[in-house]
């Protein structure tokens, strides 16, 4: 990229009104996949948009101001979430949260002392690219069933097909978007999505406006603070439903670094480090698990915004961390999130979820693994037979391994036993630049 290019470089400190503009549109990037998170699992959109902005400010601060990267609410921890929460309500969640900011932490060590090819073997595409499946396919039920109104009260559906026109409606919007918008508006679909969903279903009677109307300006929103609105109880079952997903949002992460440093020009994997930027996206969970929001990562959608606009300060991105804070504390704006009607968040997770789900995929692809090969089609297979069909190990009577994170482990285990570990990593496309950058710093 040519420095004449860029509008305004890391460091660089944008006028009063440039700034608003400017942050506002990293904003409204986030805000749609920030706000169906919480919603989707049970927990409060209005603290997921606090500590969403309190973790960008961790992070800015952990990162030196070097890496222009806002944190949102995690898709990856969805059905961890929903697990946790089946197990011990939002509190349960914050200490599943806490313990994924604690392998976040644990593994920026590591790498600190040892460097990053522990973790390439660990997490080969053959791993991270069947989970990540699994993470998108283990939630299309649940899409499905928010889509056609399912009443878990009853067991069945109540006017599905009035529901599923509005979710059909919603997903319609989010395609077209997706596909022909161009610039910022290409990077918002799912936000497009959700405000046209709403009108649709407001017209047709779903949407109830007085709790809007009820709602008050400035509300503090509903914390969970250990220690101050609950005391914390340690759960392993918890603990191993949500800390291994850590390790496959881990590949992600180094996925947006690699995709940041070639937006903007800079090797952030040199400085200030791999090891700080994951530091900076653990410390920004474990803020959320003290205040009672979802895990927190990187977003895509917010690194368009720096590739569309060429405006890649740091200041930018801090700013609309403090209006994501501030959006925390309107009580309008969480009422009308609760007013939305579950059709739509259904049809706009019908593509979400899909999307994780094709991702996954396509890391297989992009990496070139070979499936003919005996070890990887058993790796593929057994993790997502086992993520998607929900198997769990019972260890006692408090303890269990289920779902995706026993998909995980067992993924893990199979790599590491199995002959033939070089076929795990494909042409290994996504470690080869990583690897490429790593001896750009030694070098240096």
């Amino acid at each position: 990229m040519e420095d004449k290019q860029v509008k305004l470089h890391i460091k660089e400190k944008p006028t009063w009104n440039q700034w608003f503009i400017l942050s506002l549109q990293h904003l409204f990037a986030m805000f749609g996949a920030t706000i169906l998170v919480p919603v989707l699992t049970g927990l409060s959109p209005a603290v997921a948009l606090l500590s969403s902005g309190l973790g960008t400010l961790a992070y800015l601060v952990i990162t030196k101001g070097q890496i222009p990267a806002y944190l949102g609410s995690s898709f990856a921890f969805i059905m961890p979430v929903i697990a946790a929460m089946s197990l011990g309500g939002p509190e349960g969640v914050m200490i599943g949260t806490f313990a994924a900011g604690l392998v976040y932490g644990m593994t920026s060590l590591m790498i600190k002392a040892t460097g990053i090819q522990w973790l390439m073997n660990l997490l080969p595409p053959i791993v991270t690219g069947p989970v990540i499946m699994v993470i998108g396919l283990g939630l299309a039920g649940t899409a499905i069933e928010m889509a056609m109104n399912f009443n878990e009260e009853t067991g069945q559906y109540v006017q599905p097909m009035l529901h599923f026109n509005v979710a059909l409606v919603t997903l319609f919007i989010t395609i077209v978007v997706s596909v022909f918008f161009r610039g910022f508006f290409n990077l918002i679909p799912i936000l497009f999505g959700i405000t046209g969903g709403y009108v649709t279903a407001s017209f047709m009677g779903l949407v109830d406006f007085r709790q809007i109307a009820e709602a008050p300006w400035v509300r503090v929103p509903d914390l969970v603070v250990p220690f101050v609105t609950f005391q914390p109880e340690w759960s392993w079952s918890i603990i191993l439903i949500m800390a291994p997903i850590a390790l496959v949002t881990l590949a992600e992460h180094i996925g947006d670094q690699l995709v940041l440093s070639k937006v903007t020009g800079t090797n952030f994997v040199k400085k200030p480090g791999l090891h700080r930027s994951i530091m900076g996206d653990g410390a920004a969970t474990i803020i959320a698990s003290l205040v009672g929001g979802p895990p927190n990562t990187t977003y895509g959608e917010n690194i368009g915004v720096l590739a569309i606009t060429k405006v890649f300060s740091v200041f930018v991105i801090g700013g609309a961390a403090v209006m994501a804070i501030a959006f925390g504390f309107i009580g309008k704006v969480e009422a009308v999130i609760a007013s939305i009607p579950g059709a739509v968040m259904g049809g706009v997770s019908i593509l979400l979820f899909g999307i994780i789900a094709s991702s996954g995929m396509r890391m297989l692809i992009d990496n070139q693994i070979d499936l003919g090969i005996k070890r990887n089609l058993i790796i593929a297979s057994v993790i997502l037979v086992i993520g998607i069909g929900g198997a769990f190990i019972e260890i006692n009577e408090n303890l269990e391994v289920a779902g995706m994170a026993l998909s995980t482990i067992i993924g893990i285990i199979l790599n590491w036993v199995l002959p033939g570990k070089q076929y795990g990593f494909g042409n290994g496309a996504m470690f080869a630049s990583l690897e490429e950058k790593m001896k750009e710093d030694q070098a240096a």
